[in-house]
């Protein structure tokens, strides 16, 4: 059953609260941040894109920054929602990697990577953040480090992943390339893919 916010109408037409599917709103702003930034992202822009007045997200989500926190804290739960349910399909570290490479990848594609990733976008603009925002967004890069370390751990647990590499530093160079797959995916697709991550796997060796 979905999800949904009543807010006051601000149509003379109507004159009554109007429903609408939060999650379904917060998906449309989620594309607006995406592709503009919190501070380039307007109310007006985020209203087109909603189909809601300023008055009701101001009603329903208090301000830009609430609602930015909200499709934040979204656009995380359904992106490690995909990509745990994509590499519960391997077994071994090595695997998942090469499958968290192939996620990035995908998403870097097409109309998906011109969007631009939330995560990546907001690090972009870290130094322009309230410090609430900056850590927050800090935290998801750490944490995206942290998953990497521990799959490398299990690949060296498992025998795929060479033991005398430090998983520490690996992890935060795949960072760095799985990062720049988003920041090159909107301009244009990455080349080659299946070398592009074949180059990769050659650092766990």
């Amino acid at each position: 059953m979905p999800k949904t916010l009543t807010t006051e109408a601000k149509s003379r037409e109507r004159g009554r609260p109007r429903e609408f599917d939060i999650d379904q709103a917060l998906d449309k702003a989620m594309i607006v941040f995406r592709q503009k930034g919190f501070h380039a992202a307007s109310m007006h822009d985020l209203g087109d894109a909603m189909g809601l007045t300023a008055g009701s997200i101001y009603k329903a989500f208090k301000d830009k920054r609430s609602l930015f926190l909200n499709v934040f804290e979204r656009y995380l739960s359904v992106r490690n929602a995909d990509l745990r349910q994509r590499l519960a399909q391997f077994t071994t570290g090595r695997e998942k990697l090469a499958e968290l490479l192939q996620f990035y990848l995908d998403s870097a594609r097409a109309v998906e990577g011109r969007t631009g990733c939330l995560v990546v976008g907001s690090a972009i603009e870290l130094q322009v953040l309230d410090d609430d925002l900056s850590q927050l967004v800090s935290e998801a890069v750490m944490r995206n480090k942290n998953f990497l370390a521990s799959l490398l751990r299990l690949g060296q647990e498992d025998g795929s992943v060479s033991q005398k590499l430090d998983t520490d530093t690996a992890a935060g160079l795949i960072l760095c390339i799985a990062f720049g797959m988003r920041v090159v995916g909107k301009i244009a697709d990455v080349k080659d893919e299946p070398e592009t991550i074949k180059l990769v796997m050659k650092l766990l060796d």
